[in-house]
């Protein structure tokens, strides 16, 4: 099991970015394009816990993958659970922390996944895989900047 975690302040407040990550529709926003990222199912504003999203990506090498996600847990303002359903993961369990500072809001992400294909996975982990996700999330972290940080 893998764990990728990443915490980022953003200047405002926990109302506003908890409207802003909660909604399902902001998630392309904060995706790198060329990652293809489609939502194919209808989704409310506001996600709830059982709610069921797929998803089309090109995450590696232009090759479109479908994905499921489901919103497992949500906490208002606090924190939100979502876990694959089918996809390139053998686990993913990705947990999104919200907790309000005098900055504004220092929130968290803890990625915790493992790989298919058992020593295949592993031998692909740090060369493709690990990378990969650490530039999604950077890229996260520009984007969010840009949103909520701007000076």
């Amino acid at each position: 099991m893998y764990q990728l975690k990443s915490t980022q302040i953003v200047k405002t407040d926990i109302n506003t970015c908890w409207d802003f990550f909660s909604s399902p529709n902001n998630l392309k926003i904060i995706t790198p394009t060329y990652m293809g990222f489609n939502t194919l199912t209808e989704v409310p504003e506001k996600m709830y816990e059982g709610l069921m999203i797929e998803y089309k990506v090109t995450p590696i090498l232009g090759i479109p993958m479908s994905w499921i996600t489901e919103i497992k847990t949500v906490k208002e303002n606090q924190f939100f659970v979502d876990e694959q359903r089918k996809g390139p993961y053998k686990i993913w369990h990705h947990e999104h922390h919200f907790k309000e500072i005098p900055e504004g809001v220092e929130m968290t992400d803890i990625v915790s996944y493992e790989l298919p294909l058992g020593f295949l996975g592993k031998m692909v982990h740090p060369l493709l895989v690990k990378s990969k996700l650490k530039e999604i999330f950077d890229y996260r972290t520009k984007m969010v900047d840009e949103i909520f940080n701007k000076k």
